[in-house]
């Protein structure tokens, strides 16, 4: 779990991006946040949009900053029983995980805002479905198809079906293409990326 910070404010008054991630699936999830939001508020946030679709964790791999060390987190793990692992400063086996997506949600982030104008809060839930559909090497497939067992049926494949069918079409093939601006993108970073390995 880390943060990315300092963003604009948006319209819906947040600036600042909690980044949680499944160490073994690589799913990624991107929760809009207030970087002021109180330890409270990030435990509802994360009842609501992690232990409500995957149940609760059995650890949690910290950065060891204040928002993790406090006495928050010890009461949810003896309320839970869950495990608080911290990860050690530089330690990549733990924390590099973390680092390599927010690099991937940032560069996304400005590519979308580049590449269709508007603000960043609108773009993040198509930035997170793209990151989860998209090939991870370590895997060997989607963080959605570990997750689900089969392959994500994208809004790539709506456009098979008949326009008389569909409502919203215009909806949808504007979806279409800012899903495959992103998933474009996305597989450019990696190639950049595994060339800087290299």
């Amino acid at each position: 779990m880390d943060f990315v910070s300092s963003l604009p404010i948006s319209l819906r008054k947040k600036d600042a991006i909690w980044v949680v991630v499944d160490r073994l699936m690589k799913l990624a999830h991107f929760i809009l946040v207030r970087f002021d939001y109180s330890l409270d508020k990030l435990a509802e946030l994360y009842i609501y949009d992690i232990v409500r679709l995957h149940g609760v964790p059995l650890s949690i791999v910290s950065d060891r900053g204040p928002r993790f060390t406090s006495q928050f987190w010890k009461k949810l793990q003896e309320a839970l029983s869950m495990k608080l692992h911290f990860s050690i400063a530089f330690h990549l086996q733990m924390d590099g995980q973390s680092e390599q997506i927010i690099q991937i949600l940032e560069d996304m982030l400005r590519c979308c805002i580049l590449e269709f104008e508007g603000t960043w809060e609108q773009y993040l839930p198509l930035i997170e479905f793209a990151y989860n559909n998209s090939f991870q090497s370590s895997i060997k497939m989607a963080p959605y198809e570990a997750l689900y067992g089969r392959k994500c049926q994208t809004p790539l494949y709506w456009s098979e079906l008949s326009d008389n069918k569909i409502h919203g079409v215009d909806l949808i093939k504007e979806t279409e293409h800012k899903v495959k601006v992103i998933r474009n993108s996305l597989k450019q970073l990696q190639i950049v990326r595994n060339h800087m390995q290299t």
